[in-house]
């Protein structure tokens, strides 16, 4: 396998044209995960169906460093996700960057031990970087990804042209922000920027964001995808939040709330056209390791939602309820057992009843037609 890995980056390094020094290095790494899973409602129908990146997303990278002195380097990463069930490129990404080859992340940058990282391309924005490590999904269980990935906890899309920053550890605080430019002479539109903080302290971490997508006019996805699979954009997007975990012993407790707001949201298939939508997403989370190769995890979330649309307002919410099971062969392959049920009430006043009222579990499973939703899933992991 390492004899595998050696010449697949020679040869990957050859073909951009990189020369190789001792002080420079290029890391192949990647995941794969596949299962079998059963879903009690698709339709009105249950469904057996065989699942792609139900705890973590499929994908494959290259990051490398060179070491220029001083203190400073040069970095890199290309990351490509793909569904492991089909071979397609994308998973879980908004359409059209689904379809790119390095749909998930693409940068080069500097990085300097004093004064932090500063890169440049297609990057995750800091909803991902600080606040999903504190949720459940950004622990590894895709599933429990808020309804619709409407606060990108589920780190379902990734943002184009973009500068970042982050800053180095001062005494267990550190901050950080990008700016994806619109790349349009209308300045305004389409851009997106977020900042975020966190604070890690023996067994203690918090974090908080802010997140925003100015006049989207340009019809840019702002990231929710609906009960039937549709997406939804909006003229404009902001998302904020914060939380926190805690580890005593072999266990570790989280908890965590973010707000994200629709103006002039749409869906992709016109059923929604014009209207506001609001989310407050309350999740508590927690891992236990039962033994060295056994880890326990769950969590419970309640999402708050408000849709009004045509003069009309109703309220929306979910309770999604999620626990799984993980056991490791090694330190790269494990096993899983994984489940999620979610009661979903609201909506059926709205003329888009059928897009927001029913089960959503970040667009992972198909839509039930109903307001319940049960989903089960067995399955294996490698890493590289």
């Amino acid at each position: 396998m390492k004899l595998t890995k050696t010449l697949i980056v020679a040869a990957v390094t050859a073909t951009f044209g990189t020369g190789a020094h001792a002080q420079s290095s290029v890391t192949l790494y990647g995941s794969l995960d596949a299962g079998i899973a059963y879903i009690n409602k698709v339709g009105g129908s249950p469904l057996w169906a065989q699942t792609s990146g139900v705890l973590s997303y499929n994908y494959w990278g290259l990051r490398g460093t060179e070491d220029l002195g001083a203190g400073n380097s040069a970095i890199f990463r290309l990351e490509s996700g793909f569904n492991v069930g089909n071979g397609k490129l994308g998973e879980w990404l908004s359409a059209g960057a689904g379809q790119a080859l390095f749909s998930r992340q693409a940068y080069v940058g500097l990085a300097n031990d004093a004064y932090g990282t500063l890169t440049l391309g297609h990057q995750y924005d800091s909803v991902v970087d600080y606040l999903a490590p504190l949720s459940l999904a950004g622990k590894g269980v895709n599933l429990s990804a808020h309804p619709f990935n409407n606060d990108n906890i589920g780190a379902q899309y990734s943002v184009s042209n973009t500068v970042k920053y982050e800053s180095p550890n001062f005494a267990g605080f550190h901050f950080g922000g990008q700016y994806g430019f619109s790349n349009s002479t209308n300045f305004a539109d389409g851009r997106q920027w977020s900042v975020g903080a966190g604070y890690e302290n023996g067994p203690l971490k918090i974090a908080a964001v802010y997140d925003q997508l100015n006049n989207n006019t340009a019809g840019a996805l702002s990231g929710a995808v609906s009960a039937d699979g549709e997406w939804i954009a909006a003229k404009n997007k902001r998302a904020f939040g914060v939380g926190a975990n805690y580890t005593f012993g072999p266990a570790t407790a989280g908890l965590l709330w973010t707000r994200t707001k629709y103006q002039g949201a749409a869906t992709s298939d016109g059923v929604l056209s014009g209207g506001d939508l609001r989310f407050d997403n309350i999740e508590v989370n927690g891992v236990y390791g039962l033994m060295p190769a056994l880890v326990l995890v769950g969590n419970y979330t309640f999402t708050y939602g408000k849709a009004s649309h045509d003069g009309t307002s109703e309220s929306l919410r979910w309770h999604s309820v999620a626990a799984g099971a993980d056991y490791s062969f090694s330190k790269r392959t494990d096993v899983y057992l994984a489940g999620i049920y979610q009661h979903a009430t609201g909506g059926d006043g709205l003329s888009v009843g059928s897009e927001l009222g029913g089960t959503n579990f970040a667009g992972m499973l198909p839509a039930s037609g109903t307001q319940n939703q049960l989903g089960v899933a067995v399955g294996i992991r490698h890493r590289f």
